[in-house]
């Protein structure tokens, strides 16, 4: 069955399986992913079924597949009304959205997914640089999530620095980019989606990623080993961005409804990409015969300091690039903010539960939906 098919016999199926709600609003809602991927199967799945459970049955969601408007195209259905709340990707319009190109600058400092993830909620929704770009581009930013510890994919054994001289990797981002040069590899910016095509026809050996993507992106048939080294998390996303006029249209019950949702499937989504499908997918690496390599003391020491050193890389760029003048004290407002919030993820033990009702009392219980993103 072709994508389009399964993704519209899904959508179908979703559809069905949604109580019925006489008057209610329904929102066009879109995750630009395949089916296999946590930003579809726990993030807007899990939206379409909180909503109606928010609103008292007073709004409901009609979810549009990637046949429809996949990540490439999501601005543009957002600012167009094609979709009323999009899976958003800000690193795909960094002259857009400077402020979460200067997040996404930070990839490498990434560990804990929960923390990452709330980090830069916290961050978007208090920053008025942040929320005045995204209001010039016609959204409204309801939440973020954050994958697992992005690991090295390949078909050649990698556990020194001095493995991965040459090596082509696929990079989903400068930091990444400036990571792998420094190790001396390759980086070769595609989309996640051409990575299986890429690897297949040998035009790249390997790629710098979730451990998910072997099973998201069909990776598992292709990759031989893994190795685990720290290079953060992908955390830079919107994930229910909402345009708005939308927003606007909306009663003030309704955003806190659609606001309470976000949140709880923004958690999920967390849950799944960053534990539970990288578990998943490790099961599905060693059943396939994929061999994890541990890298050794040196590299992996090595590793972490780049990380470290990069931030202060991540604040030129965004200098140079944007004027951002004070790239340096954001910098350093985010990190103090991702590193509160490894705090509470390890004091809540990882817990969605508790991370829903923490970031609802430390964040969205403090927004004002008469005056937000407006």
């Amino acid at each position: 069955m072709t994508l389009a098919r399964w993704t519209t016999a899904a959508t179908a199926a979703l559809m069905l399986a949604l109580p019925a709600t006489a008057d209610a609003r329904d929102l066009r809602i879109a995750s630009g992913a395949p089916p296999a991927h946590p930003s579809t199967s726990h993030l807007y799945e899990k939206l379409a079924e909180y909503l109606p459970e928010e609103s008292d049955g007073e709004m409901g969601a009609i979810p549009l597949g990637p046949e429809v408007v996949g990540l490439g195209g999501m601005k543009d259905a957002l600012q167009t009304g094609l979709v009323d709340v999009g899976n958003l990707l800000p690193l795909y319009f960094p002259a857009d959205l400077p402020n979460f190109a200067l997040a996404g600058e930070l990839s490498l400092s990434g560990r804990d997914p929960y923390a990452m993830a709330a980090a830069l909620t916290e961050y978007t929704v208090n920053c008025a640089e942040c929320q005045q770009e995204l209001s010039d581009a016609g959204m409204v930013f309801l939440g973020s999530g954050s994958s697992d510890p992005y690991m090295l994919l390949t078909k050649e054994p990698v556990e020194t620095a001095e493995d991965l001289q040459g090596l082509r990797l696929r990079s989903g981002g400068a930091p990444y980019s400036r990571w792998a040069e420094n190790f001396g590899a390759v980086p070769v910016s595609i989309s996640v989606l051409e990575t299986f095509e890429a690897m297949s026809q040998g035009t790249i050996d390997g790629s710098m990623a979730s451990i998910g993507d072997l099973l998201a992106f069909r990776l598992v048939e292709l990759v031989e080993y893994a190795t685990p080294v720290p290079l953060g998390t992908y955390f830079s996303t919107s994930n229910f961005t909402t345009a708005a006029t939308t927003w606007q249209s909306m009663s003030e019950d309704e955003r806190a409804a659609l606001m309470r949702a976000a949140n709880r499937a923004n958690a999920d989504f967390s849950q799944r990409w960053g534990y539970d499908f990288a578990a998943i997918a490790r099961e599905a690496a060693e059943e396939a015969g994929i061999e994890f390599l541990d890298a050794d003391e040196a590299f992996t020491e090595a590793a972490r300091q780049f990380a470290l050193d990069d931030r202060e890389t991540a604040a030129e760029v965004s200098a140079e690039r944007f004027g951002m003048d004070d790239a340096p004290s954001r910098v350093d407002e985010f990190v103090s903010l991702f590193e509160k919030w490894e705090g509470i993820s390890e004091e809540v033990d990882h817990d969605r539960d508790a991370m829903i009702d923490r970031m609802w009392e430390e964040i969205w219980s403090k927004v004002d939906v008469s005056s937000y993103g407006l």
